[in-house]
């Protein structure tokens, strides 16, 4: 199985450097931070944590980062690994990717399952979203399949191999603006 690589999502991030997370947000609209040391997981920027620990040094005006909370960050998040580079990060799957990896109509089905517990155990749970490693859905899939009373669980394998490529660019494979920032997008 993948080793997992430590990361932060937009409310991570923000309690890391005490901030709220819409400033991480402006952060990103004002150019002080991109999506470069990030993937993209249903929609959502998760940061390598190894560019967020140093982040507050690259910026203009420094900025102090909550150690503590670091290593409680990465903690939650063992095993890990601090990894420089997103193409070290092992493929992701959130809710989108999942309910296309399984051929499902409707990520509200998915959401339900997973809240009830009958899914595979996330390997992450960042700024309050669940992630898993395709590793773990893969390996789970039999077992969800025979849990199962009226949905298939078959893996789609144009799915499966665009994820594990790199090159999936089905839903949740992009940030879409909302907000004031989808009216100037238009």
């Amino acid at each position: 199985m993948a080793k997992k690589a430590f990361l932060a999502g937009r409310q991570e991030f923000a309690a890391l450097y005490g901030v709220k997370p819409t400033q991480v947000t402006q952060w990103v609209a004002r150019g002080v931070l991109n999506y470069d040391h990030a993937v993209i997981v249903s929609g959502s920027p998760y940061w390598l944590l190894s560019f967020v620990r140093s982040f507050g040094e690259m910026t203009p005006r420094a900025k102090g980062l909550d150690e503590h909370l670091l290593k409680q960050l990465a903690a939650s998040q063992e095993p890990g690994a601090w990894v420089r580079s997103k193409a070290e990060v092992p493929p992701l799957v959130g809710l989108q990717e999942a309910t296309a990896l399984f051929g499902l109509s409707t990520q509200q089905n998915l959401s339900a399952v997973v809240r009830q517990g009958r899914f595979a155990p996330t390997d992450y749970q960042l700024s309050g979203s669940p992630l898993w490693l395709l590793d773990t859905l893969i390996k789970a899939a039999p077992e969800i399949q025979a849990r199962s009373r009226s949905v298939m669980w078959a893996v789609v394998p144009q799915v499966e191999a665009a994820l594990k490529q790199g090159r999936y660019t089905g839903p949740g494979s992009t940030i879409i603006p909302r907000g004031s920032a989808a009216a100037k997008a238009v």
